[in-house]
């Protein structure tokens, strides 16, 4: 744990002694708070028009604001995990440190998982800054903070699994480009694969379960489904489990 620690603390360090948090970080904020607007302006525009035709319209800010946004997080993090992980051992192979780390006494699951907890921690301080546009809702409205939590939860799972795959990518290249390329090709891939749901052959239904955002579908409802947290979580596993066996080799080579 204690050597765990100091990897956390190396790779937090590392993203916030350069721009790259700072620049993620405020591009996810204006992003998101791109969306918030305008899907709130949207309903508020929509409850008034009918409201003044007489129209009676039944209000659900957790259905009609948060579930649309949370989604929207969602596809955001599409495109910001990829430059989180794509650095983590690509950078340490251009520098040359690779070698020090596989030789070093610290076990490979303890570098492992030091640096993927320091891109999960990344990306949920990036989560922080859709609460404060949240806290908004909750100041004027009157939302159920429940459905909103298990949201909450559900996007770091999700975020969890990809950052897991993204970090056993960076482990085969030592171009961050190349690692951040292929991590957004893989987590697309995970994205679209669902579209083959309208076929009923086993094989496209079989395909269409490892999709990550059929998983997040009961997440956004504010439902929390066993089996879809068991499929993030083996994700997850499945993605460091792959980690472990690249750093494995390059040990041996080392």
């Amino acid at each position: 744990m204690r050597n765990t620690l100091i990897i956390f603390r190396k790779e937090m360090g590392s993203y916030f002694a350069s721009p790259v948090a700072y620049l993620l970080l405020t591009m996810f904020a204006i992003i998101f708070g791109f969306f918030f607007w305008s899907i709130v302006s949207f309903f508020q525009n929509t409850t008034l028009e009918m409201q003044m035709s007489g129209q009676s319209f039944p209000v659900n800010i957790n259905e009609q604001v948060i579930r649309p946004l949370l989604s929207n997080v969602s596809v955001i993090g599409l495109f910001f995990i990829p430059m989180i992980t794509m650095r983590l051992f690509a950078e340490e192979k251009r520098m040359g440190t690779i070698e020090l780390l596989a030789t070093s006494p610290i076990r490979d699951i303890e570098i492992i998982i030091g640096k993927w907890l320091a891109a999960l921690t990344l990306y949920a301080i990036m989560m922080l800054f859709t609460a404060v546009n949240f806290a908004f809702l909750f100041r004027y409205g009157n939302p159920d903070w429940k459905p909103l939590a298990i949201g909450y939860l559900g996007l770091l799972l999700q975020a969890g699994g990809l950052l897991a795959v993204g970090t056993f990518i960076s482990t085969t290249t030592k171009n961050q480009i190349i690692a951040g390329a292929a991590t957004f090709g893989v987590c697309l891939l995970l994205w679209i694969v669902d579209w083959v749901s309208f076929n009923t052959a086993g094989w496209a239904q079989a395909l269409s379960y490892l999709s990550v955002i059929k998983h997040f579908e009961s997440f956004a409802k504010g439902v929390l489904d066993t089996k879809d947290a068991i499929y993030y979580l083996s994700l997850i596993f499945f993605g460091l489990f792959l980690t472990s066996r690249s750093m494995e080799s390059l040990r041996w080579r080392s």
